[in-house]
């Protein structure tokens, strides 16, 4: 066998089926429901979805689908066939954080958002700084095969981090202090792949211990709500593989980087 042929043997794929904790959520909720959550396992977008109905106790149906092999019910709420998709009755919808605020919006279990207008706004500015700004630059960071421009590219996501740091609640541990919240649902899946994804891929570091950064990330990591959705370890690294090497068509995220291009 050439060596090319082994290398591609050697490839590791995306898994099509949650694993651990996630696994065992996904079984809880295979029944039947009027709210149907479609999903897959390794994707952080879904899994701001599934953290938000966890959180909110709101009966659901989680379905697994391979957003590779679209299945005709994803595209007849999403022709676009991209995960997450909800639907609710006879009703579908589909972009991670409009499905959050929908579910918020159900008035439903534990409230996301405050009832301030004013720190609603200012959760809703750290929630669009996180989708423009944060999650690009954890996928360039990934996806960049050049060294110096991978180190350029983890500066400025640290940057972006840094400030979202500065303006959460000095005492936290969530961004709003002692509860979590909208800010900390849009953020965590991210948070959860860069021990998971970004350091054993790119190096990336272990917060500092002590500091207001290790202590969200330590919230993070040990609200249930938030590990009841998450896969083992193995899981990500598997699935991400095809970004850390740039792959052609990895995904239209992966492209949409690429190109320089916003999120799809």
């Amino acid at each position: 066998m050439s060596t090319q042929n082994q290398s591609q043997c050697q490839q590791k794929s995306y898994h099509k089926q949650p694993t651990g904790l996630a696994a065992t959520t996904a079984a809880n909720h295979s029944r039947e429901m009027d709210l149907k959550l479609y999903g897959s396992c390794f994707c952080p977008f879904v899994q701001r979805v599934w953290i938000a109905l966890e959180l909110k106790g709101i009966p659901y149906q989680y379905i697994e689908v391979d957003p590779y092999q679209k299945p005709e019910s994803l595209l007849e709420v999403n022709p676009r066939g991209l995960v997450p998709a909800l639907r609710h009755g006879d009703w579908g919808c589909y972009e991670s954080t409009v499905l959050v605020e929908y579910l918020e919006d159900l008035n439903i279990g534990p409230s996301l958002l405050p009832g301030d207008a004013k720190l609603r706004a200012h959760c809703r500015l750290w929630t669009d700084h996180i989708n423009r700004n944060i999650v690009p630059n954890f996928y360039r960071v990934l996806q960049e095969q050049d060294q110096q421009k991978q180190i350029s590219n983890a500066q400025e996501l640290q940057n972006r981090l840094n400030q979202l740091i500065t303006v959460a609640n000095a005492q936290g541990p969530f961004f709003l202090g002692p509860d979590i919240s909208l800010v900390d649902v849009q953020i965590a899946p991210w948070i959860l792949r860069l021990s998971r994804v970004l350091k054993p891929y790119r190096g990336w570091p272990d917060p500092e211990k002590g500091s207001r950064w290790a202590a969200w990330v330590n919230a993070i990591e040990s609200n249930q709500h938030i590990k009841a959705t998450t896969s083992t370890d193995q899981l990500y690294m598997d699935s991400y593989e095809r970004y850390s090497q740039n792959r052609p068509n990895t995904s239209q995220v992966a492209n949409a980087i690429n190109a320089g291009m916003g999120l799809p």
